[in-house]
């Protein structure tokens, strides 16, 4: 089955065997054995026009690893020192703010637990650049998988593949989150067809909509007509997503792409699959499914997954996402011991109860071999555990009336088993506190140790002029506090910037945000000498405690020199930095975010002189009488030569 692989899309996970390395052909790569914190890369995997996944050896863990670096390689090159610069000036804007959309798609990938989702284990920047971890898998493409076969599909395969994905897809449609990019090859199958979604490419869709370049994010047959253009009436939301995913079912099934959306708003030619030579090969109620899905107006489509899954017959959803805890296993109630009562007649056993039976629960696809599952097994588990007991129980009552069927007069009394003392429950030890030997190596911590379910962003400008006050904006998707610190790499000083002596308020609200600067708060300005800022912002759930932190004030603001930063990293960890979170109890969990932006500072341009030139002093005016006006005694001789004129012309 042919279909032509996206040239600006980036591989995120490698097939079996990744393509070796070659610094002739892939001159922005970065070359075998280069180290990025406990990462070191081993090979390449893939390079696109926006990106460049490695293979790469997790020394901390001890597993191989992709690692994604964020190298539009149209605005940036590679510098000697591994960092990326911009090529041009005019692209520092178009390249910062396709870092940020990287960096948040990161996070949002960070976000979610599912096995048809990417998972995201940390992300960073660094080098100029921005990175992002995850599993390395050993798969193919759909796209590559359909052209190996003779014919088309089964309709119970494509069943297999589909649910996993819309499951997916509806979780991160919760979220307000659509894909935009579904085709053939950018679902992978891993081992027994098990489908992962890849590549949202946000980072890849905020530049080319900067740079008007449609036929790079818009795949033509799998893109809606809403994604050529965003206009009242045509908006993008989970029915964007529907109309891509039945197109690829369209293309599973005839080996051919729907015509493109934008085309058949001119002159629709889309033949249904009901009027295909592949009807009667699936279930009529499946390809009118797909056809509705692929109506050229949204409004006409399913509006949702779950909408998707019961127009094309899915009567069941899987089980619960895995991102979600699992239920936990019911325990079962105590049994009371029977209470003998001489003067009742003995009644007869009653039957007991059959064995409960857990059935076992068919593994799905979307199961994941290294992640948590989310199902009903533990329920399952914990009611067969519960009826087991009270069956358990029944028989051992009817047993002991059994055994025990003596004249009323001989019954005895219960024995009463006296109760045996548990032991203490072991002393926890507590978990060592992880030091760092430099202020790069904490921040990357604390990054790793962040709270996914906190989501944090900065919305930062790409430089900053000396003498300019800084200014940026921190996002929070939940209830928090900020605390804003910078690095100042030119002079080494940490400062913290949030909460200041004139501006103590540092709450955000669940999706708000927060600005620098703040009315009546102190300003911040970018002093010499040149260099970079490195600005760090926290969202915390809890208030923060900076007591034991070695910060000092400056003015309105803390600072530290990172040489003794560093040496209390070293020995009490990231509470020397970030402080800990104040709670009631003696110790609470520590749900935090963090984002993280460079800033470039700048000198200001020098002032524009422009020559002085003296000015030519004017004229003296000189003084005439005023056309219109006469003087009063030309008035006169002129009025008695005309009088004297009309006298001759009269005759007198």
């Amino acid at each position: 089955m042919a279909e032509e692989r996206d040239a600006n899309s980036t591989v995120i996970l490698g097939a079996a065997t990744p393509q070796p390395a070659q610094s002739a052909i892939h001159q922005n790569a970065l070359p075998i054995g280069a180290k990025l914190g406990e990462f070191e890369i081993i090979d390449l995997v893939g390079e696109g026009g926006f990106g460049i996944v490695y293979l790469a050896q997790d020394h901390s863990l001890h597993r191989k690893v992709a690692l994604k670096e964020y190298m539009p390689a149209s605005l940036a090159s590679r510098g000697h020192d591994a960092s990326v610069s911009v090529r041009s000036e005019r692209h520092r804007e178009t390249f910062g703010i396709g870092l940020r959309s990287f960096v948040n798609e990161a996070r949002i990938l960070a976000q979610f637990d599912h096995a048809a989702l990417v998972k995201v284990y940390r992300f960073w920047e660094a080098n100029g650049t921005a990175y992002m971890v995850m599993p390395f898998y050993s798969g193919q493409t759909l796209q590559d998988a359909l052209r190996a076969r003779d014919d088309a599909p089964e309709e119970a395969w494509i069943r297999k593949i589909l649910s996993p994905v819309m499951d997916a897809l509806a979780i991160i449609h919760e979220e307000q989150i659509y894909h935009r990019d579904i085709a053939p090859d950018n679902i992978m199958l891993l081992a027994g067809d098990r489908p992962v979604l890849l590549d949202f490419g946000a980072a890849r869709r905020v530049i080319s909509d900067m740079t008007q370049a449609l036929t790079v994010i818009l795949k033509p047959g799998y893109a809606p007509i809403e994604q050529y253009a965003e206009m009242p009436g045509m908006k993008q939301g989970p029915w964007t997503d529907v109309y891509a995913l039945a197109a690829v079912v369209y293309f599973m099934i005839l080996n051919r792409k729907p015509p493109p959306a934008v085309g058949r708003m001119m002159q629709d030619s889309y033949e249904p699959l009901m009027l295909s030579e592949m009807a009667g090969r699936y279930s009529d109620q499946f390809l009118q499914g797909i056809d509705r899905c692929l109506n050229v107006k949204a409004e006409d489509r399913p509006q949702s997954i779950a909408a998707m899954r019961e127009a094309i017959g899915f009567t069941t959803t899987s089980a619960a996402p895995a991102h979600h805890a699992p239920a936990r296993p019911v325990a079962p109630p105590p049994v009371a011991a029977p209470s003998a009562a001489p003067s009742a007649a003995p009644k007869p056993a009653p039957k007991p109860a059959p064995k409960a039976v857990a059935k076992p629960v068919p593994a799905t696809a979307t199961d994941h071999a290294d992640e948590p599952k989310a199902s009903k097994l533990p329920l399952i588990i914990g009611a067969a555990v519960v009826v087991a007991a009270v069956a358990g129980g029944a028989a051992y009552y009817a047993t002991q009336k059994k055994a025990a069927s003596p004249s009323p007069a001989t019954i005895a009394a219960p024995q009463v088993t006296p109760a045996v003392k548990a032991p203490p429950p072991p002393v926890a030890t507590p978990a060592p506190v992880p030091r760092f030997t430099s202020l790069t190596a904490a921040i990357d911590g604390a990054l790793a140790a962040a709270d996914p379910r906190f989501t944090t962003t900065l919305d930062t400008p790409a430089t900053i002029t000396v003498g300019s006050d800084l200014k940026l904006t921190a996002y929070s998707k939940a209830d928090s506090l900020l605390y804003l610190f910078l690095w100042d790499q030119a002079t080494d000083k940490i400062y913290r910037l949030t909460p200041s002596e004139k501006d103590a308020d540092n709450a955000i609200k669940a999706n708000g945000s927060f600005a620098i600067p703040r009315k009546d708060s102190a300003k911040f300005a970018a002093r010499e000498p040149l260099g970079t800022w490195r600005v760090i912002a926290m969202t915390s759930e809890k208030p923060r405690d900076f007591s034991k932190t070695p910060f000092a004030r400056d003015g309105d603001f803390l600072q530290v020199e990172r040489g003794v930063l560093e040496a209390k990293l070293a020995t009490d960890g990231l509470a020397s930095l970030f402080g800990t979170p104040q709670c009631a109890a003696a110790s609470c969990a520590d749900h935090f975010a963090l984002s993280v932006a460079n800033i470039t500072k700048e000198a200001a341009p020098a002032p524009v002189v422009k020559p002085t030139v003296p000015a030519p002093k004017p004229a003296t005016p000189q003084a005439t009488p005023s056309p219109s006006k006469k003087a009063p005694d030309s008035e006169r001789e002129y009025m008695k030569r005309l009088n004297k004129d009309l006298d001759n012309l009269l005759g007198k």
